[in-house]
C-alpha cells in the first residue's frame, strides 16, 4: 500500500501546487502569541500598534503577519476539544509500536485493546476477536462515498447546510453513542454466564473466558466510532487545512496533530480503571463527556458556520493575490531575459 502511496505521489508531482521554502514560521508565531499574552491585545505584535504606542520592543514581521496568526487561532481554538476523540478512538484500536517503559506497554495492551479485549470475553462462534475491529475502516470506506455522493448534495437541495462546526459536533455525540454501545455490550457480557462479571472463571476445573454472548453483538459499536470518525477526523482535517492561511498550513496542521498527543496523555491516565468491572463505568463516563463536549463545543463555536464563506473567500482571495504576484515576477523575468 505505501508503494502504491508513493508511485501516485510521484506521478501525480505536476498537479501539485509546490511553494519554494521559506524557512521555519514557528519561532515567531509564538513569539506574536507571546505578545498577544504579555499586552492583553491581539494587535499588539503589530508593528504598527508597537510604534504608536510606544512599546520598547521590535518585530521582525509586518501588520499582514500579524493577522493571519490570529487567522489560525480561530482554527487552534476549534481543535482544543479534539483530545476527547483520540481518547474514545484510543479506546478500540490498537496503536503499533516499541515501548521502553512498562507503563507504556499497560496502556497500549489494556487500553487501546479494550475493544479486542472485550470481544475476546463474548462467544466467537469461530470469529477472532481481533477481526471485529476491520468493521471501522469498512465503514469508512462505504459510508464516505454515500455521504460525498448522494447525502451531502441531496442536504444542499434541501438548503441544509451542514457546515464543519456541524459535522464535528455530530461527530462528538456519535462517539458518544460509540462508547454508549460499549457500555451497554460491556453491561450483557457481565449479565451472562458463566463467568459474569469476572471473565477467566473456572468452570469445573477449566478456564473459561467467553460468557453467552454474540460476538456480532460488537459490530455496531466499530461502525458508531467508523462514522464518528469521518464526521470528526476528516472535518478537522478539513479545518485545519482550510482555515490556516497559506503561510501557516503546516504550522496550523501540526497543531491539529498535537490534539492525538493529548488524547493519548488523558488515556494513559484511565488505565488504572481499564479493568474487569472498571472498564463498564469507564465506557459510560467517556460516552457522557462526549455529549459534554459536543454542546459545549456547539455553544462556543456555532457562530463560526456563518462566517464560513467570509473565511473560505480569504483563502480564496489570498491564493489569488499569490497567483497574480508569481505571475508578475513570471512576466519580469521573461521580459529580463529578452
Amino acid at each position: 500500500m505505501f508503494i502504491v502511496g508513493f508511485i501516485v505521489l510521484v506521478l501525480g508531482k505536476k498537479y501539485y501546487v509546490v511553494r519554494p521554502p521559506q524557512g521555519s514560521i514557528v519561532i515567531n508565531c509564538f513569539r506574536a502569541l507571546g505578545m498577544m499574552i504579555r499586552h492583553g491585545n491581539m494587535n499588539a505584535p503589530k508593528p504598527s500598534y508597537i510604534a504608536e504606542h510606544h512599546l520598547n520592543t521590535t518585530a521582525p514581521w509586518n501588520d499582514h503577519f500579524v493577522e493571519e496568526v490570529k487567522r489560525a487561532l480561530v482554527a487552534i481554538r476549534v481543535f482544543g476539544f479534539f483530545p476527547i476523540f483520540w481518547v474514545i478512538y484510543g479506546v478500540g484500536f490498537p496503536k503499533f509500536g516499541s515501548f521502553s517503559s512498562l507503563e507504556m506497554e499497560a496502556f497500549v495492551s489494556q487500553f487501546s485493546n479494550n475493544f479486542v479485549s472485550q470481544a475476546a470475553q463474548m462467544d466467537g462462534h469461530g470469529i477472532p476477536n481481533d477481526l471485529m475491529q476491520n468493521f471501522d475502516p469498512i465503514a469508512i470506506i462505504v459510508l464516505i462515498p454515500i455521504l460525498d455522493r448522494f447525502i451531502y448534495p441531496a442536504m444542499q437541495k434541501m438548503h441544509i447546510q451542514f457546515l464543519p462546526i456541524s459535522r464535528i459536533t455530530l461527530g462528538f455525540v456519535v462517539a458518544g453513542l460509540g462508547v454508549a454501545y460499549a457500555a451497554i455490550v460491556q453491561h450483557l457480557i457481565y449479565a451472562a454466564p458463566p463467568c459474569y462479571s469476572a471473565p477467566g472463571c473456572l468452570v469445573d476445573g477449566v478456564e473459561v473466558d467467553q460468557n453467552n454472548v454474540h460476538i456480532a453483538i460488537q459490530t455496531p459499536a466499530y461502525v458508531f466510532i467508523g462514522v464518528a470518525e469521518i464526521f470528526l477526523n476528516i472535518s478537522g482535517l478539513e479545518y485545519a487545512y482550510t482555515k490556516a492561511p497559506l503561510s501557516m498550513k503546516s504550522f496550523v496542521q501540526s497543531m491539529y496533530l498535537l490534539t492525538n498527543a493529548f488524547g493519548s496523555a488523558i488515556g494513559l491516565a484511565l488505565v488504572p480503571v481499564t479493568t474487569d468491572p472498571q472498564i463498564l463505568w469507564m465506557y459510560t463516563g467517556l460516552a457522557i463527556a462526549s455529549v459534554i463536549t459536543a454542546g459545549i463545543f456547539w455553544v462556543l463555536f456555532h457562530h463560526l458556520n456563518a462566517e464560513e464563506d467570509r473565511m473560505n473567500a480569504l483563502e480564496a482571495d489570498q491564493e489569488e493575490s499569490v497567483a497574480t504576484r508569481n505571475a508578475s515576477v513570471a512576466e519580469e523575468k521573461r521580459h529580463e531575459g529578452v
